[in-house]
């Protein structure tokens, strides 16, 4: 397992019957997670005093509960060589901009990108589904040029304001609105190529015209498609998943036989989790698929 095992402001403080308690910065929320499959005492008197707490609906989706929680807070990330700062707010479907689990992967390819550039040279890297920014802003802070794409005007928006309170306002980051194959094809057509991959696309979505992404069934033509982007000598690919019918050896299968016979190298996969103040154990969330010279 990818351990992200650095947080200070950021920890899981127990799980129980289908929902965490989370500690981000000051302030307790308790959000449901479909991995929390054991009923186990509430010990902490942090579920009798959160600051927030997300109920799911039976019919799907589910609200939040606010008791005392601002509209907008910061958190901070200091491990691995990185300092970052990132705005969260609570919206919808329980998420509050940030998936700390990341900070794993975060961790592992700052250090590839800062090794790289000890020789001078400066690491492309292209972000795919880049969200609010944590994979782009800790890329940027290690050395790396970043290229950001999402299809959300309003993450990109945020990505720039978790940018700009990291100390990255006048870093090497191109910021685009835009859906992502379109633009990998467009990329292509245009001959230009980056030395490295993040790609963390969602389970299920819908691109601007209606068109269904569906993980299982689009990802290897992504993936195929998006691998012609890469540099004569590239450094990673990093491939996501929150799919939980996706294991970590299918990650690695993808990743293989589509990058190993033209570039060399090796992948591993594992799933991504985060500890558990309570039980000292950890809970999974996801999986990462990570190609490497």
């Amino acid at each position: 397992m990818y351990k992200a095992e650095n947080w200070k402001d950021y920890e899981i403080l127990d799980t129980s019957g289908g929902e965490k308690l989370e500690r981000w910065g000051k302030y307790l929320l308790i959000r449901p997670d479909p991995q929390v499959v054991w009923n186990t005492p509430k010990k902490d008197p942090g579920w009798r005093r959160c600051n927030a707490h997300y109920h799911r609906s039976s019919k799907g989706g589910g609200e939040w509960e606010f008791f005392d929680l601002p509209q907008q807070w910061t958190i901070g990330y200091q491990g691995g060589g990185l300092d970052l700062t990132f705005h969260l707010k609570p919206f919808s479907f329980k998420h509050t901009g940030l998936f700390p689990e990341q900070a794993a992967n975060w961790d592992w390819f700052s250090a590839k990108i800062r090794e790289a550039g000890k020789d001078g040279r400066e690491i492309k890297v292209l972000n795919l589904f880049a969200y609010t920014g944590g994979a782009t802003c800790a890329a940027a802070q290690a050395g790396a040029q970043v290229t950001h794409v999402d299809a959300s005007k309003g993450m990109v928006s945020w990505a720039k304001e978790n940018a700009e309170s990291s100390c990255l306002k006048d870093a090497k980051i191109r910021w685009l609105v835009d859906d992502c194959r379109k633009f990998v094809e467009r990329e292509i057509r245009r001959g230009n190529h980056y030395d490295a991959i993040i790609m963390d696309p969602p389970s299920y979505g819908r691109g601007p015209k209606g068109e269904i992404w569906k993980m299982e069934d689009n990802i290897h033509e992504l993936v195929q498609l998006t691998a012609k982007l890469l540099s004569p000598h590239p450094l990673f690919f990093l491939l996501n998943s929150y799919t939980t019918g996706l294991a970590p050896a299918v990650l690695t299968y993808l990743l293989s036989v589509e990058l190993v016979p033209k570039f060399g190298g090796h992948v591993a996969s594992e799933e991504v989790g985060l500890p558990v103040k309570g039980s000292g154990l950890f809970l999974p969330c996801g999986a990462a698929g990570r190609w490497s010279i």
